[in-house]
Parts: structure tokens; sequence; C-alpha cells
């Protein structure tokens, strides 16, 4: 939460205006931070967007350490998010799959069991 509210209201680069940060992951020991975010920019507005969080990283992390009690502040790296467009293509398949499928073969579906 402190990271997207750092992009959304500490930086000004234009670049980085259109950037939701979805999820962060922090290593074991707590030395680097995989920020994943997604942004509605494609090709080069997004590498855009990406060079725009690189030269933030710095000062988000300084910020990070003003804002929080940390041993170590973690690297940042920003990572485009790819988990939506995963998500939507394996329903895409399973709706195909569905599509295509007889009634004869969804009968001989075995039900699956509820505990």
């Amino acid at each position: 939460m402190e990271v997207a509210d750092i992009l959304m209201r500490k930086i000004k680069d234009p670049r980085v205006r259109s950037v939701t940060v979805t999820d962060v992951e922090l290593t074991k020991d707590l030395r680097i931070a995989r920020v994943f975010v997604t942004t509605m920019e494609r090709d080069e507005a997004e590498r855009e967007v990406f060079d725009g969080l690189a030269k933030a990283s710095g000062f988000v992390r300084v910020e990070l350490g003003r804002r929080l009690t940390l041993r170590y502040l973690p690297e940042l790296i920003f990572m485009k998010d790819i988990s939506g467009p995963r998500g939507d293509r394996v329903l895409q398949l399973l709706e195909d799959l569905h599509r295509d499928e007889t009634p004869e073969q969804a009968a001989d579906t075995p039900a699956r069991p509820t505990v």
C-alpha cells in the first residue's frame, strides 16, 4: 500500500500516472521486493512507464524508509503483472472446451464429490 501511495502522491513523472500496484513479493531476507504493476499502456508507451518506474525506484525506496521501520530497505524491482490476461486466457479456453463438448460427453462427466 505504501508503494502505491508513494507512486500516486509523490511521483510527478507523467509516465508513471497510469500504474496500478497489484502485488508485492518480498524475498525471505527482505532485501528485494518485486513490485507487480499493471498499466493500460501498450508497446512503446508501456516501456516508457517502466523506464519511469526504474528512474523513480531510488526515490520510492528512500520514501519507504521514511514511512516504515525496516532494518534494510529492499531493492525495488518493478515487474509487469500478467496474471489478469493469463487468467482471462484460461477462462476463454475453458469456455471454448465447454462449448465444443457434446451433450453426451457432458452426461458422461462424473460429478465432483462434495465434502
